[in-house]
């Protein structure tokens, strides 16, 4: 069973708590990453990590940015083209910062995550997926263990079976696919096409080529999108019973996403509409045997998510929750961002400064930071309540060397409020997530978060969240 309690729905307490925060895949959030973090600072965090006295293990995120058309929702950032050779021309740079970041790490520590993530992964073909993957596998220490997790992300109206077979003979045992909604309405409101064929043709493919967890990405909150037709697409989904998925709630911020700005915002569901639509994906889930992880995500009892978090080891980082706790995530390709011993990184986020780099023989570091004692302590809480629900008070104590009361004392008075409203229960040993508070974890991690009420530095990027439901 889940390590959480099922979580329960009452719409007037996600209301009335339903407002802009962190989705805390980093702590600090990027956001607070500053310009005057450089490649020598990267280089300085990587030496550091390769002297811990236990080798870490590593994951590897290689971003691909290209689509061939454009999702109105999205906000990945990505490069709409239908010119396959742009794709070739950017491999052969991130083959360069595959390598000159592989020179970075002892041969030592394994990679037991590779994930490829976009845009959209499977723009590029099987043999130049090969290069990529081969390049890496030369440069870095590829695991061999069974419970490795190399992933793709997959657009299935752009594939086939055979590039699936492909991508297993990669030895990708893991795959994500897109769907968003099969209704016909909000697909074209949204400018994403895609059968129901299409999709299950996909899953299929994967499951015939032995991959041995497939996650399928749904949204709530897009416009047009009814009860009856999320109903319906839930059902499908469910039949094709496939091993995780993401339920994300659409966030509608066209100011910073241009392609956003095709949304007609008057078709977009009411408030009370879009908590019904979580809701019925919640239970419409539970009901089919999924647990409910946290923060968007459903598993199967038996997938890897679900018996990570029974186990206390599940984790979170920019790749959403993932089993791997303990690894350094190198990040490469434009916009990633990296996150080594104590420090985040991340790429410029516009192709052409990332080519220029790269070009001239830089490592492609645009911003980062350099974590403090205070950084690491509330990242610490943080991730407890992420991915447990829960505070070890006893164990943050011993591993950080403070008094929790005393330490924290503001914190645990803007707790007063979600403690009231039944979102919280504390104890000495423990401060938890009630079933009430499930679906409020980012409100709950909120309180510990020092950045909330700072003034940004001049050089940061003003914040800018998404909705908590």
């Amino acid at each position: 069973m889940s390590v959480f309690p099922s979580p329960s729905f009452d719409s007037e307490l996600l209301r009335r708590y339903d407002r802009p925060g962190p989705r805390y895949t980093s702590y600090p959030a990027a956001p607070r990453f500053r310009t005057d973090f450089s490649e020598a600072d990267l280089r300085e965090h990587a030496g550091r990590s390769n002297a811990d006295p236990i080798p870490r293990q590593l994951s590897l995120y290689l971003h691909i940015p290209y689509c061939l058309s454009p999702c109105f929702y999205c906000g990945c950032n990505r490069i709409i083209t239908r010119d396959r050779t742009k794709g070739s021309r950017y491999v052969e740079r991130l083959i360069r910062e595959v390598e000159a970041m592989g020179k970075l790490f002892d041969r030592d520590r394994d990679v037991i995550q590779v994930h490829l993530g976009g845009g959209t992964p499977n723009f590029l073909g099987v043999d130049e997926l090969r290069e990529l993957l081969e390049s890496a596998g030369r440069h870095f220490h590829f695991s061999l263990a069974p419970n490795r997790d190399f992933s793709i992300e997959i657009d299935p109206r752009f594939v086939t079976p055979e590039d699936i077979a492909g991508y297993a003979q990669l030895g990708l045992n893991r795959a994500s696919l897109g769907v968003q909604d099969f209704d016909p309405q909000v697909q074209e409101a949204v400018n994403r096409i895609q059968s129901v064929e299409q999709t299950l043709q996909v899953i299929e493919a994967c499951r015939a080529n032995g991959l041995r967890s497939i996650n399928v990405d749904l949204i709530y909150g897009l416009p047009k999108q009814t009860l009856e037709g999320f109903g319906r697409t839930l059902d499908t989904v469910i039949e094709a019973r496939p091993d995780r998925l993401a339920v994300y709630g659409y966030a509608h911020l066209p100011e910073l996403f241009k392609p956003q700005q095709r949304i007609d915002a008057a078709e977009l569901p009411t408030p009370d509409t879009r908590l019904r639509l979580l809701q019925l994906a919640i239970d419409k889930l539970s009901a089919a045997g999924y647990h409910y992880i946290g923060m968007d995500h459903f598993a199967l009892p038996g997938d890897d998510l679900a018996q990570a978090q029974e186990a206390g080891t599940l984790h979170r980082n920019f790749m959403g929750y993932t089993t791997h706790a303990d690894s350094d995530l190198i990040a490469m390709g434009m916009s990633a961002i990296s996150h080594i011993g104590d420090s985040f990184s991340q790429n410029p986020r516009d192709l052409a400064g990332w080519e220029i780099a790269l070009d001239h023989g830089r490592l492609p570091v645009w911003r980062g930071l350099h974590l403090d004692a205070d950084d690491l302590l509330r990242a610490d809480i943080i991730q407890q309540l992420m991915c447990q629900g829960t505070i070890d008070i006893a164990a943050i104590e011993k591993r950080h060397g403070i008094d929790f009361q005393d330490y924290f004392s503001e914190s645990l008075a803007q707790l007063h409020g979600p403690i009231d409203d039944g979102l919280v229960e504390m104890d000495r040993q423990r401060i938890t997530a009630t079933s009430r508070g499930r679906l409020l974890l980012r409100i709950i991690a909120m309180c510990f978060d020092r950045y909330l009420t700072q003034t940004p530095p001049p050089d940061a990027v003003k914040p800018r969240f998404s909705r908590v439901i």
